[in-house]
């Protein structure tokens, strides 16, 4: 669907998705620190919203100006801050190396499309941070229920696994969960969910020899301040006595 498309969808006073978060984007956040996040494809906001009532420092991406406006109107409602962006994924390029959470939540794009936006948000993750891919599984046309019916723009957790190689794979698998039919019936739908981290930055090498240099007793003293080069003797501290030095006599001597 293209942005008037998605732009005519939104158009209702309602929310489609309601204004909860996606369950899998709040389970795989649970154990995060709050920090800065990205919400690629954010559609009405309502992950954001989430994000940012848990303390996330959150930037949306969309092209639908229509679902962005609905997403703001719901930040006003919750009080909290989002930065809201209007542009289309298929080119844009987020800031590098700037984000320690970013979410791609049901995006579906031809495959060359998908990696090509998939290499920008893996390129947006500071080191440590996550990259969350959530999206309907390519066997969910067979065995599932709802989503794209068009396999082109479908994907399994092995498609955007391979399309990370930059990343730490920490899960990529398929998910279920229920789903409600127009007529009510129970349903289920497949899923395609990859976890994957950014490494941190390597450590710089040590330099050849550093160390296990050994200074010499004379450099050593010589380094030393005259209040450290002082020697306690009988308890009180005194400074070592130079040659042709006179001891100071008492009264009684």
């Amino acid at each position: 669907m293209d942005r008037e498309g998605w732009n005519r969808r939104y158009e209702g006073r309602e929310l489609i998705w309601t204004a909860q978060p996606n369950r899998f984007l709040a389970a795989e956040v649970a154990g995060l620190a709050p920090g800065r996040a990205l919400d690629l494809g954010s559609g009405e906001g309502r992950n954001a919203v989430w994000l940012a009532e848990h303390g996330w420092d959150v930037t949306t991406v969309d092209f639908s100006e229509v679902g962005l406006a609905k997403g703001a109107k719901l930040a006003d409602e919750r009080g909290v801050r989002v930065s809201w962006v209007l542009a289309d994924l298929t080119d844009h390029l987020p800031p590098a190396g700037a984000f320690d959470l970013t979410a791609v939540l049901y995006v579906h794009l031809p495959a060359g499309e998908r990696r090509k936006m998939l290499a920008a948000a893996a390129a947006s993750v500071a080191p440590g941070g996550v990259l969350l891919v959530v999206g309907h599984d390519t066997s969910n046309i067979e065995e599932g229920y709802g989503g794209p019916q068009d396999p082109a723009i479908l994907f399994t957790p092995e498609d955007v696994a391979g399309e990370l190689p930059e990343l730490e794979i920490e899960r990529a698998e398929r998910v279920r969960r229920n789903a409600t039919s127009p007529e009510g019936e129970e349903r289920e739908a497949i899923d395609a969910l990859v976890r994957a981290r950014k490494p941190p930055p390597p450590e710089p090498p040590l330099r050849a020899g550093a160390g296990s240099r050994r200074r010499c007793p004379a450099s050593s003293e010589r380094s030393r301040t005259p209040a450290a080069r002082r020697r306690e003797v009988g308890g009180a501290w005194r400074s070592p006595r130079r040659p042709g030095d006179r001891r100071p006599r008492s009264p009684a001597a």
